[in-house]
């Protein structure tokens, strides 16, 4: 069994207690993890405070943090194979998938590298002629990073990337649920060889670990993702601290096909929407909502695809659908389909486990369109469920795509400019793609609106966020204040 350790103070660090990771493809405990606890977080945060306070990172010039950023991004790219491969026996997911996703990843270091010396501050023009005023970016402090399972390197490198540009000090917990590649990151961080402390990697639960590391009084910001009720936690958790908090949480999206679209391109799109990943994405287009005069014609091309999907393997190229990452998933998705069946949704495909070793459940469509409240059209599942509903108008669309506590992401598919003008602005959400889905960049913000979160990652407002504004006021004359005590 392999053997996972914690990264703290610049060393791997083992501990008296350790877990089990299972791989979903073979239900089977396949690595040892380091279970950190009081004493490890405690250790963790010292050490990035130490990091901070000592101006090893904080104090370097921005050009001196970006050429570590451009180190990581160069590590990254050589061990992108042994983390693709990890992450893929860690969490399921298929190997053409982490390995694309790892190689892009280093995009986001290299961004940020080139934005570490942006965090212009400015001058203020005052209305007091003997005052010098200007406002002065700098970093936070030192960051909790609460990273989940499922993307997690690309889910650290949002954090990570600008945190480190802008200064900051960070303390990474990985999640208990497959943890191995996050920990395995810790050899890229190791051989960049940057300042001890600057970045600790842990894992453990979320008593002993997320708790006290998310109450802990040295922590000035928690960057977290994951899902709506651990963030409830968090967000009282940073009453011990006032700590800042941003959430990048889960969604309902909803993925709108007019009459109008090109129908292969919206298909394929849904496809990829909903099924990659095998629906285990916080941005997944969950919620087809299609024009009701080209509904059949639609699912019929989209569950003539589906009959075709490679189920195998995960670590095997040639698989396009694996498993999903726990049981516990699963177990939890077919209660709702349950619930949803009773309550009028029609299932069309799917629904039930595959008989086969590994937490495999199919590709899975249901009609909703004589149930638009079943449980299925307002639960986040985090699986590969589709429900469908139908719409005859423009605002019909738009009432249905916004009925819903969630605003992550969602899609819009027409040939009709004006029309895809009006629904990106009509839509609630932080994303909006017009004929295409899922495409990212580390240049363009991302986040969501209502239960999806509030902040952002990427873009220069994710740098901005790692920084407070500090504004200097300097008295210019060399006249005498007068005394405040005489008056005149």
């Amino acid at each position: 069994m392999e053997k996972f350790s914690l990264y703290i103070d610049g060393k791997f660090v083992e501990t008296a207690d350790c877990f089990e990771s299972i791989n979903p493809a073979t239900e089977k405990a396949w690595a040892s993890i380091a279970r950190a606890k009081q004493s490890e977080v405690g250790q963790a945060v010292s050490a990035a405070k130490r990091a901070f306070d000592s101006g090893c990172w904080s104090g370097l010039s921005a050009g001196e943090r970006a050429k570590f950023l451009y180190q990581i991004a160069d590590a990254l790219e050589r061990h992108a194979p042994m983390l693709a491969a990890i992450e893929t026996k860690d969490t399921g997911k298929i190997i053409r998938e982490t390995s694309n996703q790892i190689a892009y990843i280093a995009e986001y270091y290299r961004y940020y590298a080139g934005l570490a010396d942006k965090a212009e501050g400015s001058f203020v023009p005052v209305d007091k002629p003997d005052m010098h005023v200007w406002l002065a970016r700098e970093p936070v402090g030192v960051v909790a990073a609460i990273i989940p399972w499922n993307s997690q390197l690309f889910l650290t490198a949002v954090k990570l990337a600008p945190a480190l540009a802008a200064g900051c000090t960070m303390v990474i917990k990985a999640s208990e649920e497959a943890p191995a590649p996050l920990l395995a990151f810790a050899k890229v961080i190791d051989e960049v060889d940057l300042p001890a402390g600057v970045v600790n990697i842990i894992t453990g639960f979320a008593d002993d670990c997320g708790q006290v590391l998310t109450t802990h009084p040295d922590i000035a910001k928690i960057a977290f993702t994951g899902g709506v009720s651990t963030a409830r936690r968090i967000v009282q958790n940073s009453a011990q601290n006032l700590a800042q908090v941003s959430l990048e949480l889960g969604g309902k999206s909803p993925f709108i096909v007019f009459d109008d679209a090109d129908l292969d391109s919206a298909v394929n799109a849904q496809l990829a929407a909903i099924f990659a990943a095998s629906g285990q994405s916080c941005v997944a287009g969950s919620r087809l909502l299609v024009q009701s005069g080209i509904k059949d014609k639609f699912l019929s091309q989209l569950l003539a695809r589906l009959d075709g999907i490679r189920i195998g393997a995960p670590d095997d190229m040639a698989t396009e659908y694996g498993p999903l990452c726990t049981q516990k998933q699963i177990a939890f998705i077919e209660q709702v389909v349950a619930n949803s069946l009773v309550q009028g949704a029609k299932l069309l495909v799917g629904g039930k486990r595959l008989n086969r070793q590994g937490n495999y459940y199919p590709p899975t469509v249901l009609d909703c369109t004589a149930a638009p409240q079943a449980e299925c059209v307002m639960t986040e599942l985090f699986g590969p469920v589709l429900s469908v509903d139908v719409f005859d108008s423009e605002e019909e669309a738009v009432a249905k795509a916004n009925q819903t506590a969630f605003g992550l992401a969602s899609g819009v598919f027409t040939t009709n400019l004006s029309r895809a003008h009006r629904m990106t602005k009509a839509i609630r959400a932080g994303v909006v793609w017009v004929n295409t889905y899922r495409a990212i960049s580390p240049l363009v913000p991302f986040g969501g609106y209502g239960l999806s979160g509030h902040g952002r990652e990427s873009g220069k407002e994710a740098m901005l966020d790692y920084t407070t504004v500090k504004s200097v006021w300097v008295r210019t004359s060399d006249e005498a204040i007068v005394d405040p005590f005489v008056m005149r």
